[in-house]
């Protein structure tokens, strides 16, 4: 969490140009070693060119996929994205609208690898040429506890937009339903919310925690 400080000034992030002599490794960017890399990044891809650091990624993404229904500019998208990032999915789906806002992404999906579908048939498409089973997520009868629930490894984890929830294309195209327990008055949770929970319920079954940051 970042924020003014008790000064009244912003901590600055990340690092200024680069001390000494200059790495030779191509895959560190010329203007951001003279410059300084204040960007959101690990500190493991400092200095790294935007290319070099999807490039590392794609070699450790994981086997999941998010989708997330976009039919009335759904403003939860970046965070969903951002979030995707954070746990190497292997790709995020956007279905409906193409334009969607990407400031709460911060920038995070120019390292993510990002698609388009018109329709849910699109996605459906895809995942069955991929062999990606599509597991919906949504609080409806019949849904099974996310808690106790076993994910596939190889999925697209597909959610709903805030408010109506997903549709019925996609909770028809569904080999599996899930729903994330609550115990509260709210009938729904945020679908940003949603999402990270259900990413990292996959994470805690499939990933290898050693390769973590």
């Amino acid at each position: 969490m970042t924020g003014p400080s008790e000064w009244g000034t912003s901590p600055e992030v990340g690092v200024g140009p680069w001390q000494g002599e200059w790495p030779g490794d191509e895959r560190y960017d010329p203007d951001l070693l003279a410059e300084g890399d204040r960007r959101n990044v690990v500190d493991a891809y400092r200095y790294w060119r935007r290319e070099a650091i999807v490039s590392d990624v794609d070699t450790r993404r994981h086997a999941f996929h998010v989708a997330i229904e976009n039919f009335q500019h759904d403003h939860n998208i970046g965070t969903v994205v951002r979030t995707a990032n954070a746990f190497a999915a292997a790709a995020v789906h956007i279905v409906g609208r193409r334009r969607w806002n990407r400031r709460g992404a911060m920038v995070t999906d120019r390292y993510q690898h990002l698609h388009h579908h018109d329709t849910m048939a699109g996605l459906v498409e895809f995942a069955a040429a991929a062999d990606l089973a599509l597991v919906a997520v949504d609080n409806t009868p019949g849904a099974q506890r996310l808690e106790t629930a076993e994910l596939p490894r190889n999925c697209v984890l597909v959610f709903g937009q805030e408010g109506p929830g997903l549709s019925p294309e996609a909770s028809a195209a569904a080999s599996l339903v899930v729903s994330i327990a609550q115990f509260g008055t709210t009938r729904s949770i945020n679908v940003g919310v949603a999402a990270g929970i259900v990413m990292h319920t996959w994470v805690r079954q499939h990933a290898d925690l050693t390769k973590s940051w």
